[in-house]
């Protein structure tokens, strides 16, 4: 059996008029993440760890922010061509466990239509998609709301 494990790390600035998506999911908030996509760090963070896993670089290296093709993106779209360089390369997804790392909105209650997403987009049942937030006690740059991180480890396997 081949199993790979990878790991994934996002950060974005939360700025405000700008949209909040989070998980593949919209969510209401007076301040958004700001970036060339439209700034999901849990499926950024995914997507990383989904490469990094197979050995096949980055976010930055398959969906570059000097791309103008990639402006304003919906990261599903990101995070499916993610799943394909992975296919292609002849693993499939185990489950994936992350951590979103933010001081506001509460997330709570989007966390299953965020795991319903991800799922849906990889194949996974919703019960192969951990997902846990945390706040930083309102120490640092997310603790002011000034941005957020998302932590994202997944286990592959190799396809037979």
């Amino acid at each position: 059996m081949n199993l790979r494990i990878g790991f994934g790390i996002d950060f974005h600035q939360l700025v405000e008029d700008r949209e909040f998506w989070l998980g593949g999911v919209k969510i209401p908030h007076h301040k958004g993440a700001l970036g060339h996509s439209d700034a999901d760090v849990l499926l950024h963070a995914i997507c990383d760890a989904l490469l990094g896993a197979a050995c096949l670089g980055d976010i930055g290296v398959h969906f570059p922010d000097t791309d103008k093709s990639f402006k304003n993106i919906d990261s599903k779209i990101l995070l499916e061509k993610s799943f394909s360089l992975i296919k292609e390369a002849g693993y499939g997804i185990v489950n994936i466990d992350s951590t979103l790392c933010l001081q506001a909105p509460k997330i709570k209650d989007y966390v299953p239509q965020m795991q319903q997403a991800i799922a849906s987009i990889l194949s996974l049942q919703i019960t192969d998609v951990s997902i846990k937030a945390t706040t930083t006690e309102k120490m640092g740059f997310v603790g002011r709301e000034e941005g957020l991180v998302a932590y994202a480890t997944v286990l592959l396997q190799k396809n037979k």
